[in-house]
């Protein structure tokens, strides 16, 4: 039997553990600076690029040195055509996890991110909007894991807009609140939306959508309603819209995507095209981000850490995002090249997960 991808990351994580400790202030700081310079150009980093920076006072011949041991532990990789070194999925994992200092996001980028999850409009543009948003900020491909849920609901209401529009707003037993723009017949009886919206709130009673739908089609398909006419069809308008919904509620929203597709990727076709592979498959994703679920704060995956994006030498930075009773509802993250600049990342999409969970409530 195969393990799981629970099983294999942290087979991974196990086999690719070294203290920092172990390298002393010459090395740590030369695996540094190789590590910084990989993933802002994406290119090897050689002994002349290293002796020109700032504060090192080595020759060529002594980084050579220790870039030849950082070698020999596995950290640094020399591919065939350069002369530089890149880090190695265990030397990124040691940067991440033991040198890596995070840039937290300004006042202005978080006042951004939650003017952009903050439009009005029903959850799903707010989900699809933090997908773009998080492709964007990464530059990579940005992915929301949606929770299939069906809350309870205690009240719906038709509340009336411009000619032939009203706004159906659906109220939870936990007081979370969705609204949908509703098409009205022009001309409607006073009173026609109130009534609907009592009838209709008087049969959700703590019942799911699809249960309250269910008994009030019998009871108007049987007659046994008092409602009229006009009323009938207000109530059979609300109801479509939120079954509509329900139904089309992704579970995994993916954005960005195309972002894969940089000026790296002529060189590494293959690459880039068995990661898009990757992506097609969104039940194994979505298998993937529920394993960050339990993490108290973002996961990073790097590489073959997970065995998903393995053959493609992708990298996942993935954060949970809870209610307002602190309960996990769904992952946000984003999937790229191991070269992301995880520094700025991880707490920018740390903020954006809680923002989000925020605006679910």
């Amino acid at each position: 039997m195969g393990l799981s991808l629970q099983e294999h990351e942290l087979n991974c994580m196990i086999m690719t553990s070294l203290p920092i400790t172990e390298l002393n202030a010459r090395a740590r700081e030369i695996f540094r600076l190789v590590v910084e310079g990989y993933l802002t150009t994406g290119q090897a980093v050689g002994s002349k690029t290293l002796a020109g920076a700032g504060g090192l006072a080595l020759s060529p011949a002594s980084i050579r040195s220790v870039l030849h041991e950082l070698e020999g532990l596995g950290l640094l990789a020399a591919p065939h055509t350069s002369a530089g070194r890149l880090p190695t999925e265990q030397g990124l994992r040691l940067f991440v996890d033991g040198m890596m200092q995070v840039a937290e996001p300004t006042a202005e980028e978080r006042a951004a991110i939650e003017s952009r999850l903050a439009k009005p409009g029903p959850i799903e543009a707010a989900l699809t909007a933090t997908s773009a948003l998080l492709s964007e900020l990464s530059a990579a491909a940005g992915v929301v894991m949606v929770p299939r849920r069906e809350p309870r609901l205690a009240q719906l209401q038709l509340v009336p807009l411009a000619t032939g529009q009203a706004l159906a707003v659906l109220v939870g037993i936990d007081g979370s609140i969705e609204n949908r723009v509703v098409g009205v017949p022009a001309g409607l009886p006073p009173g026609a939306l109130e009534q609907a919206s009592n009838y209709i709130s008087a049969h959700l009673g703590g019942r799911t959508l699809a249960q309250a739908v269910k008994g009030i089609r019998a009871e108007i398909a049987s007659g046994q309603t008092a409602l009229d006419a006009a009323s009938r069809d207000l109530v059979e308008r609300g109801l479509a819209v939120w079954s509509e919904d329900a139904a089309n509620r992704p579970v995994l929203i993916v954005r960005g995507a195309s972002n894969l597709l940089d000026e790296s990727a002529v060189t590494d076709l293959e690459r880039v095209r068995q990661l898009l592979d990757d992506l097609e498959s969104k039940q194994s994703v979505a298998e993937l981000l529920s394993s960050a679920r339990d993490a108290e704060a973002t996961r990073i995956f790097i590489g073959s850490e997970n065995r998903l994006f393995a053959l493609s030498g992708s990298s996942v930075i993935a954060s949970p995002y809870r209610d307002r009773e602190g309960r996990v509802v769904g992952v946000v993250g984003v999937i790229g090249p191991t070269r992301l600049n995880y520094a700025r990342l991880v707490p920018m999409i740390d903020f954006t997960a809680q923002s989000l969970g925020k605006l679910i409530g």
